[in-house]
This record gives structure tokens, sequence and C-alpha cells, in this order.
């Protein structure tokens, strides 16, 4: 690294970085990867292991027993979602340097 190159400081000096530095590609591409994922599996675990082999049945009887809210989960998958939108905006969006 040369002496003529500016570095920003995070966190009182805990983290550096080079002036003009943009998020690393793996980085944008990992947002929306995870975050998908997240959501995925909050709707299709929504109701539990159901069809497993051996628990399948304890989580259908708990499922009976505990009522649970389909609409409250796809509330929360849905925002879950909407945060994941913004995020990969606010990633994809062209960088400006402070």
């Amino acid at each position: 690294m040369s002496e003529h190159e500016e570095m920003k400081e995070y966190a009182g000096g805990w983290m550096t970085e080079r002036k003009g530095t943009d998020i690393p590609p793996f980085l944008k591409l990992a947002f929306p990867v995870i975050g998908l994922g997240c959501t995925a599996y909050i709707v299709l675990q929504m109701m539990g292991d159901v069809h497993h082999a051996t628990r399948g049945k304890f989580v259908q009887e708990f499922n009976k027993v505990s009522q649970t809210s389909p609409a409250l989960q796809y509330f929360v998958a849905a925002l879950a979602l909407i945060y994941v939108v913004i995020t990969v905006i606010f990633t994809f969006k062209a960088f400006k340097e402070d």
C-alpha cells in the first residue's frame, strides 16, 4: 500500500478501508442469496418438519394443539422479503463516496 492512498476509519479506528472502495461482488451476491434462502426457509418450514420419518407425527400433533397462525407466519415472511429487497436495492445502488 502506498502512502498517498487515503484511508477511512470506522469504529474509532478498529476498521479501516481505502477511500472509494466498493462492496466486493461476492458480498453483493451473498446478500440476496442468504436473504432469499432465509425467507424461503420461513415459508417451507412454516408448519415444522411434518414429513420427517420419525418426528413428523409429533410435529403434526404439536401443530394441532398449539394452533399456529399461518397468517402471522406469512406476514413475518413478507416482512423478511421486504427487508431483503431493500438490502439488495441498497447494495446494488450506485456507489457514492462520503
